[in-house]
């Protein structure tokens, strides 16, 4: 990518010809089609959570159970501060969700949607 005062090398340039119309109803399709910013911001701040790799183990192990905060610290092999911390995060997120029995709470994946994404990257990956 060129930076803002840098001329683009030639392989860096676009594929289409000068004076090229492009496809214009495909581009009116994409501009219709295209979510709000805010919506963006929304769907590039969960990428983000999901580009910590402490934050990715925590969600992995709570892949097939619920789990407490001292069983997950050991399943990942941190303190119980450093997995509380990150469940706050991701529990701002709605990636995880919580109860209570008694003085125990307990963490689980907050839904289908969290477990298919984390199946689909894991399969991508693995590719």
């Amino acid at each position: 990518m060129a930076m803002p005062n840098e001329t683009p090398r030639p392989d860096a340039l676009p594929v289409c010809e000068p004076g090229c119309p492009g496809d214009p109803e495909a581009l009116a399709r994409v501009c219709a089609e295209l979510p709000d910013d805010e919506v963006l911001y929304d769907l590039a701040e969960l990428f983000r959570v999901f580009g910590d790799t402490t934050r990715i183990k925590i969600l992995y192990a709570l892949f097939e159970s619920e789990l407490c905060v001292s069983d997950i610290a050991q399943a990942v092999g941190l303190s119980q501060s450093a997995v509380s911390h990150q469940l706050r995060v991701l529990k701002a997120s709605k990636l995880v969700k919580f109860r209570r029995d008694g003085k125990t709470v307990f963490y689980s994946l907050d839904d289908d949607h969290v477990r298919t994404m984390i199946a689909l990257g894991m399969e991508h990956v693995e590719e």
